[in-house]
């Protein structure tokens, strides 16, 4: 095993010097009955096989093993035709099958030699055509099925990548077994070749050359020739048996000569029918040295093996019982179920081809645009999204998870568009009315061959993957708070303290946590202002910090900071219409602030409340009625608490301080909230 390379290597240059440097008859003797304990092995190799890759080698074993018997063959070659002599083996084998009659014996090689070629030879190598095909063809579905497995947890990630190997292999070994079996093809011919050439060569040599009468020298040349192709054709006959049947096998990551000593001598059984075949071919009128020394030589081999494997087992076992042992002292490991993945969409399987890129799914790349996108806009990176297919969802409808639990869902039509109306278009086109998923809109499911008339109405028309990631996209910038963990924020002011270390070592871990900031932090995505811009927010909260530790009085300060970009998400062309606080209701909300030691909150009476939100609602409605966006101004100390007020009857309502706003930016106020 250890020098199995080095071994293999130097037969094969030995087996191309055969061709070149003449070997003695009784090497050559030794070497045909080699070549035959070879074919031997390789049969039953492959019938024994249990496991596709247990002979992956096979391919350029038959390269080899084609070679070493044409080297033979012009060995033997040289022999009959120089001294009308090649060696007992030869010479057994054909006054076994010709029984006296030149003729006969002929035609009964020939016979060999239509078998090998036009059954076992082409059959073989139409099998190997036919696999090659279908393999090739199998791969993209293989590979879906691994994907699927991955992303319904079936297995893992290294369990996936094993399997994808193995797919890989199997489609190398086919391209290879289909080009390997044309070397059997090539090597049926150049026996029926070599077989005629000997016979007319020999019979002019030994009439013309050597003097011998024309019978003894057809009798002569025909025995050996007849008896040279019995001795090179059965062990191709086994070989080209053997490639029918080793149909699946792939390349091995092993040089070419270990793999053969492990693959070859693996099985013990296999030793001793060979050893027990080549005894008996011993007792019969072939030479019985070769096949005695070779038959000994198999059943010790066939020991070794057996014993080792058992002694392997044994190890095995009490291995095993060990671990069984442990296992029980062990309490259960239950780690692996407790973790719960940020984001996952999950969707029934007519989707399935929008996630898979061999179906022309684009999907996964969206994946990517839609993390790129969130980092632009709100300066986060968004944790890696798990796609999983859920048989019992319906075939088109989709989930959205955060942390675990649905939030949100959707589904699509195959082969359809939505259109939307974005207000300004014209017309009436046919389809199936929907809700646009994302932001709840009328829609309409249309045709392709409705799309373009669509369009020239001024409809928007998406395609279903569009419809996805951007309800996805929506979901994430709505729960984007909840994905902002501590250790998410020492990930980006770590990547802050590159290029700010004086600011970071100031404020980090001296004057705030790494929790605190992230309240922060989690604050301003809550109302989707983007904290990309981190110097500045750090900058503000080491400020701030030594005056108040309430983050929410934090967070105010940060916002005022960061005045300038929320003005331009907001305000357009430095005008604004909006909604104002009265001044009593302010002084109401100011003097309804308490204090405690967790921070401070806001308590008003529930009618008091109910009241403010009925006001505010029918200040909206003005803003809503004129095409404006719902914006409320107050002042900074009350903004927080006013927001919070209305966090659960008008979730997206945008209230902005005084000192939020640029200075020149124009204010129309359309209503007052009043108490």
């Amino acid at each position: 095993m250890k020098f199995g390379g080095i071994i293999v290597a130097v037969g094969i240059i030995a087996i191309v010097m055969i061709i070149i440097i003449p070997v003695p008859l009784m090497v050559l003797d030794f070497l045909l009955s080699v070549n035959i304990s070879l074919g031997l092995l390789i049969l039953l190799i492959s019938i024994y096989n249990k496991e596709p890759l247990q002979f992956s080698v096979f391919p350029s074993l038959l390269l080899v093993t084609t070679l070493f018997r044409l080297s033979l063959n012009i060995s033997t070659t040289r022999y009959i035709l120089k001294d009308g002599n090649a060696g007992n083996v030869i010479e057994a084998f054909g006054n076994f099958v010709i029984g006296g009659n030149a003729i006969v014996g002929f035609i009964i090689f020939m016979i060999i030699i239509v078998i090998q070629f036009l059954v076992i030879t082409k059959g073989s190598e139409r099998v190997s055509e036919v696999a090659a095909r279908f393999t090739l063809d199998a791969m993209p579905g293989k590979q879906m099925a691994i994907d699927a497995d991955l992303n319904s947890g079936l297995i893992t990630e290294s369990e996936a990548k094993d399997r994808r190997m193995r797919i890989q292999k199997e489609a190398d070994f086919y391209g290879a077994m289909d080009g390997a079996s044309k070397f059997v093809k090539g090597d049926a011919v150049a026996g029926i070749i070599i077989t005629i050439i000997n016979i007319v060569a020999g019979f002019i040599i030994g009439s013309f050359m050597n003097g011998m009468e024309i019978s003894e020298a057809m009798q002569r040349y025909t025995l050996l020739t007849v008896g040279d192709g019995l001795v090179s054709q059965i062990p191709a006959l086994l070989i080209s048996t053997g490639t029918g049947i080793v149909v699946t096998r792939a390349a091995s990551d092993s040089d070419l000569g270990n793999d053969l000593i492990k693959q070859l001598f693996r099985q013990p059984k296999i030793m001793f029918i060979i050893a027990g075949v080549l005894f008996v071919l011993g007792i019969t009128p072939l030479p019985n040295t070769p096949y005695f020394m070779l038959s000994a030589t198999f059943v010790f081999l066939g020991y070794i093996l057996r014993k080792e494997i058992i002694k392997n087992e044994s190890i095995e076992l009490e291995e095993v019982e060990e671990a069984e042992v442990e296992e029980i002292r062990k309490p259960e490991n239950i780690m692996p179920l407790l973790q719960v993945d940020p984001i996952e969409l999950e969707f029934g399987y007519g989707i399935i081809p929008l996630a898979d890129p061999n179906q022309g799914g684009d999907l996964f790349d969206r994946l990517v645009m839609i993390r790129r996108q969130i980092a632009l806009e709100l300066g986060m990176v968004v944790p890696m999204i798990r796609l999983r297919d859920n048989i019992q969802l319906d075939a088109n409808k989709y989930l959205i998870k955060i942390k675990g639990t649905e939030v949100s869902d959707g589904s699509i039509m195959f082969n359809h568009y939505l259109a939307m109306n974005p207000g300004n278009a014209s017309g009436d086109i046919e389809g199936i009315d929907t809700i646009e998923p994302a932001f709840g809109l009328p829609a309409k499911w249309i045709t392709e061959a409705n799309r373009e008339k669509a369009e020239i109405l001024g409809y928007t028309v998406v395609d279903p993957s569009s419809i996805i990631s951007t309800h996805l996209t929506e979901i994430i910038k709505k729960y984007s708070y909840e994905l902002l963990g501590r250790q998410e924020v020492k990930t980006l002011i770590d990547s802050v303290k590159e290029e700010q270390s004086a600011l970071v070592d100031e404020l980090v871990p001296k004057l705030m946590s790494y929790g605190e900031i992230q309240k922060v932090l989690c604050n301003l995505l809550k109302e989707r202002v983007s904290i990309r811009d981190l110097v500045t927010i750090l900058e503000t909260l080491a400020d701030y910090c030594l005056i108040t530790k309430d983050t929410n009085m934090l967070t105010e300060y940060v916002r005022q900071s960061l005045g300038r970009a929320i003005t331009k998400q907001y305000i357009q062309n430095k005008r604004a219409k909006v909604v104002m606080l009265d001044p009593n209701l302010e002084k109401l909300i100011m003097e309804s602030i308490k204090q405690s030691e967790h921070g401070s909150y806001l308590s008003l009476e529930p009618s008091v409340v109910q009241v403010i939100l009925n006001n505010l609602s029918t200040e909206i409605q003005k803003l809503v009625s004129i095409g404006e966006q719902p914006i409320v101004i107050t002042a900074p100390i009350v903004r927080y608490y006013f927001k919070s007020l209305t966090e659960q009857s008008i979730p997206d309502l945008i209230v902005l301080s005084y000192n939020e706003i640029d200075t020149d930016v124009e204010i129309q106020s359309i209503g007052t909230v009043k108490i």
